[in-house]
C-alpha cells in the first residue's frame, strides 16, 4: 500500500544536474522508497537502494529492458536540462530537453508508471518568441499528450545552488538578485534547487493528481521538512 515502508521504486532520469543530484540525495533518504533506479553517465556513490543505469536516451527502450519493475508503485522524476552553449546548437539543446524528456515519457507510460514529475522551467510557453522556453512549452505540451497516468509539472525559476559545471550569465543574474532578494515576488526570486528536489519528491508521495506547480508554491520546501 502506498506509504508502506519501502513500497516504492523511483527512476531518475539526469541523477549528477543541479537539482537532479538534490532529488537523489532525498530519495535514497526517503523510507517510502526501496529501489532508485538512477539513469547516468557518471558513476555514483554506492548505496543499497540504488541501480545505475547507462542514460543511452537514444535507445531508452533497449537500456530499460532489463529493468524489472515490481508490483509496486512507480514514480519517474526527470531532472533533464542543459544550455545551448552546452549542447553545442540549438538542435542538439533540443534533442536533450525536448526529445529525451518524450523518450522517457513514453517508456514511463509504457512501463506503467504511476507518475511522471518533470522539470520544466518558468515562462514554458510554446508560443514564446524565446527559443528556450518555446522548447519548454513544447515539451510540456508533448508530454501532456501522451496521456500519462499522472503528470506533474515543476516550473522553477532560476535556479541557485552549486553546479559542477560554470555559467557566467546564471552567476551574474544569482548575484545581481541577491541583495534584493526580499523585495523580489516569489515567484521570480531564485530558488534553491534543493527546494526544488524536494517539491517534487513531495508531490510523487503525496500521490498528486496531473499539476503545475509554479515558483512561488515550491519555495521553502526545503526548508520544511
Amino acid at each position: 500500500m502506498p506509504g508502506k515502508s519501502n513500497s516504492r521504486t523511483a527512476v531518475l532520469a539526469g541523477p549528477t544536474g543541479l537539482v537532479g543530484s538534490r532529488l537523489l540525495d532525498v530519495l535514497l533518504r526517503e523510507p517510502r522508497y526501496g529501489r532508485i533506479v538512477a539513469l547516468s553517465r557518471r558513476p555514483l556513490a554506492p548505496d543499497p537502494k540504488l541501480e545505475v543505469v547507462d542514460a543511452d536516451y537514444d535507445g531508452l527502450d533497449h537500456v530499460l529492458r532489463g529493468v524489472a519493475l515490481a508490483e509496486r508503485p512507480v514514480d519517474v522524476f526527470c531532472c533533464l536540462g542543459t544550455t545551448i552553449a552546452r549542447a553545442g546548437s540549438k538542435e542538439a539543446f533540443r534533442r536533450v530537453d525536448h526529445d529525451h524528456v518524450l523518450a522517457l515519457g513514453r517508456w514511463a507510460r509504457g512501463a506503467g508508471a504511476h507518475r511522471m514529475i518533470v522539470v520544466s522551467a518558468a515562462g514554458a510557453n510554446a508560443a514564446s518568441r524565446v527559443f528556450y522556453s518555446r522548447v519548454k512549452g513544447e515539451t510540456e505540451r508533448d508530454l501532456t499528450a501522451l496521456g500519462l497516468a499522472s503528470l506533474v509539472i515543476v516550473r522553477p525559476s532560476l535556479l541557485s545552488g552549486h553546479r559542477d559545471e560554470f555559467r557566467l550569465a546564471e552567476r551574474v543574474a544569482l548575484i545581481a538578485a541577491r541583495p534584493l532578494q526580499a523585495l523580489i515576488p516569489a515567484g521570480v526570486r531564485p530558488i534553491a534547487a534543493a527546494d526544488v528536489a524536494r517539491a517534487m519528491a513531495d508531490a510523487a508521495l503525496a500521490d498528486a493528481p496531473p499539476a503545475v506547480i509554479d515558483s512561488a508554491t515550491m519555495q521553502g520546501a526545503g526548508r520544511r521538512r
